[in-house]
């Protein structure tokens, strides 16, 4: 298999588009669907369904993709090590990150890196802990940063920081001025909530059943894809949350939101980096973790 067309392909997969896919790689859309029916061809299998300007991957297709996609981090692993080898890192690091440390954590930390290493370009994807940690699976990030553990044999987890979340409330709550509520009082009051496969959900939900309070027993008017969907609803009355401190120091240092503790009720949470377990990372990776004070994350070996 032609790693260029392997390229070629995981573009079209991820864009969805043959016509983006060929301005991307500076091709003709003629040349792009010669390339595809080639590799259909050597593999003996479709790979792409056509639906309208739509392009997605059959089951074979998805298949494929995964193993391109490794393919082609090994490509760039062996690209950067040869740089390193002649005295200089360069090439680009693929970070995935939930919201919170997509948000708050990494951003502060990627400038500096780039000055100690100008000739590096970083990429931060973010999305929810679910996705992210699928996209480490896949190879599409080497590096992840998410707020829950979620259980699956091929990831490595290692602590990196830690967050508080807390109770907010508007100004004009009857709670704003209490010092604290009872995990009984909470199922009265309109919840608003994170998506399913967030990491903030996943925390407050364990930690809500462990003091025998299913999330369903919340009164849950809301669930929002974003801590600022969250942040904004609340503030405008929209309902109350547990959210995480670093999504609204600065509301609550303005008075904008009230934090009021949850008595008896534990709500920090580390944040880990992730990496896969059974692939070797690149010498940017390794400096990237090395910088952030991560070295404690072990050398993986090819093997599965």
């Amino acid at each position: 298999m032609d790693l260029h067309v392997l390229e070629l392909f995981c573009r079209i997969v991820e864009s969805g588009s043959f016509s983006k896919a060929a301005d991307a790689m500076y091709l003709t859309q003629p040349t792009v669907s010669g390339h595809i029916k080639k590799l259909e061809k050597s593999t003996g299998v479709r790979l792409l369904d056509r639906l309208g300007h739509r392009a997605t991957p059959t089951k074979a297709g998805d298949l494929l993709y995964r193993y391109a996609k490794q393919i082609l981090a090994i490509r760039q692993e062996a690209q950067q090590a040869i740089d390193e080898f002649k005295g200089g890192l360069k090439g680009e690091l693929i970070l995935g990150a939930s919201s919170i440390p997509g948000g708050y954590l990494l951003p502060p930390l990627v400038g500096p890196f780039r000055a100690c290493y100008p000739d590096i370009s970083i990429v931060l994807k973010v999305s929810d802990s679910k996705e992210i940690i699928k996209a480490v699976i896949d190879g599409a990030c080497e590096v992840g940063a998410v707020g829950a553990q979620f259980d699956d044999g091929r990831l490595e987890y290692r602590t990196f920081a830690e967050d508080e979340m807390v109770l907010v409330v508007p100004p004009a709550h009857p709670w704003a001025s209490r010092k604290s509520v009872q995990v009984k009082e909470l199922p009265g009051q309109p919840f608003l909530i994170r998506e399913d496969g967030s990491g903030t959900r996943k925390i407050m939900e364990l930690a809500l059943e462990r003091r025998h309070l299913p999330i369903s027993a919340l009164n849950v008017i809301g669930e929002m894809g974003s801590n600022e969907a969250i942040r904004q609803a609340v503030k405008a009355g929209g309902g109350i949350a547990i959210i995480s401190k670093l999504a609204v120091a600065s509301d609550i240092n303005c008075r904008e939101l009230h934090a009021i503790p949850i008595a008896g009720l534990k709500l920090t949470r580390p944040f880990y980096l992730i990496t896969h377990r059974h692939r070797s990372r690149s010498p940017i990776c390794n400096a990237f973790l090395t910088f952030i004070g991560a070295p404690a994350l072990p050398r993986h070996s090819h093997h599965p």
